[in-house]
């Protein structure tokens, strides 16, 4: 079968070095399934990769994006339960294609009640929270977040909130997100409002950084050392520097996690972020056909969105 992704053969901005390239899909290896995708989001996580910040652990060329949604359409005897089953292919080949292969031990099945669209951003960013609030529990701590209205923030915020954090304060640079956070039980405060910034950053007892920069650089002078600071991104493009004086700093990166998951515990994980998900609120999704990924990239680039551009890999035209 013909098999069309967003491919790169070098390193560079993602809207100059991707490329729509169409071939024949290889055999299906035994173990494996194969899924045709439905839809796949677009997330820094997908994009930052593509511009060669990973370089050392990725092999050109590559297909773009990590996670999303399909169909099983093909799968070994012992995983022929899954067929017509909607799962998300973990740890498989890139996902912004129209077929994926990956192991059938790897691939979670989706419940009835989760909705597609839902379903297709159900991997990175509410792993990662899942992860980082298992790490670093928050029971009885003050919160704060960076980059609150990301949709991993806006999961950690809620998901705090359940696990007995006592305020969860999120930093927001556009004001659209103020009552958005407000109605999850986040408290807002604007980026630009330097003062409270440092206020909430020395109230707390544990933050959330996605920023890194000039913010996690203040946050972190403003902090009292038996707090704890998590950095899982650099939204900014910017480091920071670290002092003696600053509190203890830990790195999160998901992928660090994944090798020492089994597929028990990657089954296990899901168990417990299915119910969450669907109590959770979520940002609302933007279909756009497959044929109009630069649209899509354009669209996550957008100040102040408050959606989710998702790939629609079963529509080529508008």
């Amino acid at each position: 079968m013909d098999n069309t992704a967003l491919c790169y053969r070098q390193f560079g901005e993602p809207e100059s070095v991707l490329h729509r390239e169409t071939a024949v899909k290889a055999a299906l290896q035994p173990g494996m399934l194969r899924v045709q995708m439905l839809l796949s989001p677009v997330n820094a996580s997908d994009l930052i990769p593509i511009t060669g910040a990973y370089r050392h652990r990725i092999t050109l060329p590559a297909i773009a994006g990590y996670e999303g949604v399909g169909r099983v359409i093909a799968a070994p005897k012992d995983a022929a339960h899954l067929l017509d089953r909607r799962v998300l292919p973990l740890r498989g080949e890139g996902t912004w294609q129209q077929y994926v292969d990956c192991p059938a031990a790897m691939a979670i099945p989706v419940p009835d009640a989760i909705e597609t669209t839902l379903a297709a951003r159900a991997f990175i960013n509410p792993l990662a929270a899942w992860l980082m609030l298992n790490l670093w529990p928050v029971q009885g701590k003050r919160v704060l977040l960076t980059a609150a209205g990301s949709d991993c923030a806006i999961l950690l915020g809620q998901w705090a909130l359940r696990r007995g954090a006592t305020e969860v304060v999120g930093i927001h640079r556009s004001a659209i997100h103020a009552d958005r956070l407000r109605g999850m039980g986040i408290v807002p405060v604007a980026q630009q409002d330097s003062d409270s910034v440092r206020a909430a950053a020395a109230a707390s007892d544990i933050v959330y950084d996605a920023t890194g920069g000039e913010l996690a650089q203040a946050i972190l002078s403003a902090m009292r050392s038996s707090a704890r600071f998590i950095c899982y991104g650099l939204l900014s493009g910017q480091p920071f520097a670290l002092q003696r004086h600053f509190p203890p700093m830990h790195w999160f990166h998901i992928r660090n996690h994944f090798d020492s998951l089994t597929p028990q515990a990657w089954h296990a994980a899901f168990h417990d972020i299915w119910p969450l998900l669907m109590e959770s609120q979520y940002s609302s999704a933007r279909q756009l056909p497959f044929s109009a990924w630069l649209s899509a990239l354009a669209d996550y680039r957008q100040a102040g969105r408050t959606h989710k551009p998702l790939l629609d890999l079963t529509r080529d035209n508008p």
